[in-house]
């Protein structure tokens, strides 16, 4: 979902095709994802993450046209594996009931949210460039697709409910999940608690009759 995103906006940098490229391009992606995550995004910058991946800025230009490069390919990891995170969650056959299933959706993003700092800075921070934004509102899209056929799958909504209504309560509740974060590099409980009820509820309007 992330990934096509992302390589259209990056089709511009060479390919790295030989193995020494590869294991650059992994470097200057994990000095970045260290840098943000211990000095913010501010400081994060092209020279600084060549530096700490023991690597010329010249070298680095190789690879990466510029910073919102590395931030959008840095971000594409970190979504490539909350996705596969959701997705594990999600297979879950014990899973009943629409806060069951929401509570899958958000426990693994909060979790790595909390476990990778870098990623909040790129994904909650109000700096970020117009190609993370695009970036974040096109995986936010796929996601709530993907969220709107499985909940349509486990008859958690009616058969007749309309796409736009997941993707309305999964926006808001990612709005939530931001100031969560946007206060608390670890994200605020009780604000992220407020996410699960807001989606809870908004769905739950959606649920099939019963008779």
């Amino acid at each position: 979902m992330v990934e096509n995103q992302v390589t259209s906006q990056v089709a511009s940098r060479p390919a790295p095709v030989q193995r020494r490229g590869m294991l650059r391009v992994q470097a200057i992606l994990d000095a970045a994802d260290q840098l943000l995550a211990e000095e913010g995004y501010e400081a994060s910058t092209l020279g600084a993450i060549g530096k700490r991946a023991g690597i010329p800025t010249a070298s680095v230009y190789h690879y990466f046209a510029d910073r919102n490069q590395v931030d959008a390919a840095l971000m594409e990891r970190h979504g490539r594996n909350v996705e596969e995170l959701v997705v594990a969650a999600a297979d879950d056959p014990g899973l009943g009931t629409l806060r069951e299933v929401i509570d899958a959706l958000i426990d693994p993003q909060l979790a790595y949210c909390r476990a990778h700092p870098s990623m909040v800075e790129l994904w909650y921070a109000s700096r970020r460039s117009p190609m993370l934004v695009e970036l974040g509102e096109s995986w936010g899209r796929a996601q709530a697709s993907a969220f709107w056929r499985y909940l349509l799958d486990r008859e958690l909504i009616a058969a007749d409910t309309p796409e736009l209504a997941v993707h309305v309560g999964y926006e808001a509740a990612d709005r939530i999940f931001g100031v969560a974060f946007r206060g608390s590099r670890t994200g605020d409980e009780a604000t992220i608690d407020e996410a699960r009820r807001l989606m809870t509820a908004y769905l739950g309007t959606y649920a099939p009759k019963r008779r």
